[in-house]
């Protein structure tokens, strides 16, 4: 992302010492969105945009229609263990219950990447 052409004129003003709001500021005047100075610079810009047709539409699992009796039964007191062996005896994966309640099921189980370590990667192995 330093690397861009696009964008390599603003790292070099927080790499001389302005602060990254005038940075921002600069690229709002050039009509660039100013966010970009946020994600890491490391990487690609693409690789660290989220594409729309990845966009989570599920909903949280508190909220989720299948789960919502697990969650209310530990709201109203229940120790996860109990909630977690009514899970079972649903036929549902108890481990559903250490998730974070507030992301939906899909969010949180997706893979990530499935190739090998860049290291490995035959296209980039000298």
């Amino acid at each position: 992302l330093k690397e861009d052409p696009k964008y390599i004129k603003y790292f070099k003003m927080m790499k001389m010492g302005l602060p990254k709001e005038a940075a921002k500021h600069a690229m709002t005047r050039d009509g660039l969105d100013p966010s970009v100075l946020d994600l890491d610079p490391e990487k690609s810009l693409k690789s660290q945009q989220k594409k729309e047709d990845d966009a989570d539409n599920d909903p949280p699992l508190k909220d989720d229609p299948k789960y919502v009796k697990y969650f209310k039964m530990m709201k109203m007191g229940l120790p996860k263990e109990a909630a977690k062996h009514a899970m079972v005896r649903d036929g549902l994966d108890p481990n559903v219950l250490d998730l974070d309640p507030e992301k939906s099921l899909k969010s949180q189980t997706e893979k990530a990447d499935d190739g090998p370590p860049l290291k490995d990667d035959p296209k980039y192995v000298k």
